[in-house]
C-alpha cells in the first residue's frame, strides 16, 4: 500500500503541473483584457506603466513560471511565517489580484469558512442522509419507503438547485416570513440570539445543497446495496445463522460502499469550491462568488489559482478514495 500511495503521489506532480499549464494557456486565450475598464481619461503612459505593474508586459511562459514559484514557494512561506513568526518571506512578490490588489491567499482564506459552514454542512447532511435511505430502500425493494425514497431522489437530482431554492424563499421567506432570504455574512456569532439567527439563515441553503447530495448518493447507495444481496456470500452467511443486522449492515454495506466511496470522495472537492449557484441564490459571500466575481472582473490571478486549487483537491481525493478500497475490501491488493 505504501508503494502504491508514493507511486500516485510521484505521478500526481506532472498530472498537477500539466493541469496548472492547461488553466494558464486557457486563461491565456480567453477574450478580455483587465485594463478594459480602465478611464478613457487616463493617459497611454500610465496606462503602461499599470500594465507593467500587473506584469502584463511580459512574456507568458515568464508569467507562467513566476505563478509557479509564488504559489509552490512564496506562499507556503508566507503562512510558515505566520505561523512560527519568522520573516522568510519579507519582500517577495505574492499572487495578488489585479481587482483588488491584494494577495489572493487572503481573499480566499476570508471566504472559505462562509464556503465551509454553508456548503461542507450540506455535503455533510446529504450523505448522512443518503446512506441510510439507499441500505433501506435496497433492503426493502419496493416498498412504500423504497417508492418514496426513489420518487424524492429524482426529484432532488433533477430539478435545478436554483429552482429548489427559489421555491424555498416563496414558501418560507416570502410567504411564511420564517425564514431570511438574503445570508448575511458580516453576522458574528457571540450570542443565543445570534446563534439562532445563524442557524435560521443556513436551513435554506443547506437544505438545498443537502437534497441534491443525497439525491445522487442514495441512487448509488440504493443499485450498490441491490447488486451485493443477491451474491452467494450473503446467503452463506444468512445459512450459518447470522442475525440479518449483522449480515446486511457488517457484509453487505461494507462491499456496497466501495463504489459509492468513489461519489463521496470526488464530492468532497466540490466543498472547497463552492456551490456557484446556490450561493448566487442566497447571496453567501463564499468561494463560488468570489470565483463569479473574478471571472466577470478578468481577474487572471484569482481565477488561475481558484481553479487550480480546485484541480489539485480533485486528484487528492481521487487518490484517497483508491486508498479507502484497500481498507474496505481486504481483497484489493495493490501492486
Amino acid at each position: 500500500m505504501f508503494t502504491y500511495i508514493l507511486r500516485r503521489l510521484l505521478t500526481a506532480i506532472p498530472t498537477v503541473l500539466l493541469i496548472s499549464l492547461a488553466i494558464f494557456m486557457l486563461l491565456e486565450l480567453a477574450p478580455g483584457d483587465p485594463m478594459a475598464d480602465v478611464p478613457l481619461t487616463i493617459p497611454p503612459e500610465v496606462k503602461a506603466k499599470m500594465r507593467e505593474a500587473l506584469g502584463l508586459d511580459q512574456p507568458s511562459y515568464v508569467r507562467y513560471l513566476l505563478w509557479l514559484k509564488q504559489f509552490f514557494w512564496v506562499e507556503p512561506l508566507v503562512l510558515f511565517d505566520h505561523w512560527f513568526g519568522t520573516s522568510f518571506s519579507l519582500d517577495m512578490q505574492r499572487v495578488v489580484s489585479w481587482q483588488t490588489r491584494s494577495p489572493v491567499s487572503e481573499l480566499i482564506l476570508q471566504r472559505l469558512p462562509q464556503t465551509l459552514w454553508v456548503v461542507g454542512m450540506g455535503y455533510l447532511v446529504g450523505v448522512s442522509l443518503a446512506i441510510p435511505i439507499g441500505v433501506i430502500s435496497a433492503y426493502k425493494q419496493y416498498s412504500w419507503f423504497d417508492q418514496l425514497g426513489t420518487f424524492v431522489s429524482m426529484v432532488g437530482y433533477s430539478v435545478p438547485t436554483f429552482f429548489t431554492g427559489v421555491i424555498l424563499i416563496v414558501v418560507f421567506s416570502v410567504t411564511l416570513n420564517w425564514l431570511p432570504s438574503i445570508y448575511d455574512t458580516t453576522l458574528v456569532v457571540n450570542s443565543w440570539p445570534s446563534f439562532v439567527t445563524q442557524v435560521k439563515q443556513m436551513i435554506m441553503p443547506i437544505t438545498v445543497l443537502a437534497l441534491f447530495n443525497a439525491a445522487q448518493i442514495s441512487r448509488y447507495m440504493r443499485a450498490s446495496m441491490l447488486d451485493n444481496l443477491g451474491h452467494d456470500y450473503v446467503r452463506t452467511a444468512r445459512a450459518k445463522g447470522m442475525a440479518e443486522k449483522v449480515v446486511v449492515l457488517v457484509h453487505v454495506l461494507r462491499n456496497s460502499l466501495i463504489p459509492v466511496v468513489t461519489v463521496i470522495a470526488l464530492g468532497v472537492p466540490s466543498i472547497f469550491a463552492g456551490a456557484i449557484i446556490t450561493e448566487q441564490v442566497f447571496k453567501v459571500n463564499g468561494l463560488g462568488q468570489l470565483l463569479i466575481n473574478a471571472i466577470q472582473s478578468n481577474d487572471l490571478p484569482l481565477v488561475q489559482t481558484l481553479t487550480f486549487i480546485f484541480a489539485v483537491l480533485i486528484v487528492t481525493f481521487n487518490l484517497i478514495a483508491d486508498v479507502l478500497y484497500g481498507i474496505l475490501d481486504p481483497r484489493i491488493r495493490y501492486e
